[in-house]
């Protein structure tokens, strides 16, 4: 009798393994416990980013969202940090593939690159944003480097920050003007 339990555990793992529903997958290339599609998503577009990344274009209803807070701290640094809705971040050495809602988020201040980002925090050092007015922007990458996009624009954030000198400049220095405060004319600044 204990060799037909067998037989019917064959037969059984047998259907199990053709049906697909084995805890193989169920072979329409779908990662559960990822929350995404593991097959390419979106069309890509011709238009690209400043560094000739493409964008991949995805519907409203399923891009991701970003957004970026941007606070001054003591030490003369900048805390930022990120808020996504539907996007995960990629740990380090990800397929570099196209999943919904996953991939990467790129730094830029003035539109340069500063880091990759595959979390919602950063340090910002004082020493990289110089005196006055700049802005920060936040965009959203997949993990095959193509821009997540909405209706041709990039998935982005951008806050504004001003860095400021602690010290006043030379000009205005009294031990340098004897006490008094000097104003150069306009045509000499």
């Amino acid at each position: 009798m204990s060799w037909t339990r067998g037989v019917l555990a064959v037969l059984a793992v047998c259907v199990l393994l053709l049906t697909g529903s084995a805890g193989c997958g169920s072979g329409d290339g779908r990662e559960p416990e990822a929350g995404g599609s593991a097959t390419p998503v979106g069309e890509l577009l011709d238009a690209t980013d400043e560094e000739g990344r493409r964008y991949r274009e995805v519907d409203a209803e399923q891009a991701p969202e970003a957004g970026i807070e941007v606070q001054p701290e003591a030490d003369d640094s900048w805390d930022v940090r990120l808020t996504v809705r539907g996007f995960r971040f990629s740990p380090a050495g990800t397929e570099a593939k196209a999943v919904a809602g996953r991939g990467v988020a790129r730094l830029f201040l003035d539109g340069d690159l500063l880091t990759p980002l595959r979390g919602p925090r950063y340090r910002l050092a004082a020493g990289l944003v110089p005196r006055g007015t700049h802005q920060l922007t936040v965009r959203l990458y997949a993990d095959d480097d193509t821009v997540w996009a909405v209706d041709g624009k990039p998935v982005e954030s951008t806050a504004d920050i001003t860095a400021s000198d602690a010290e006043p400049t030379g000009s205005t220095r009294p031990e340098e003007t004897g006490g008094r405060t000097v104003t150069e004319p306009a045509a000499d600044r």
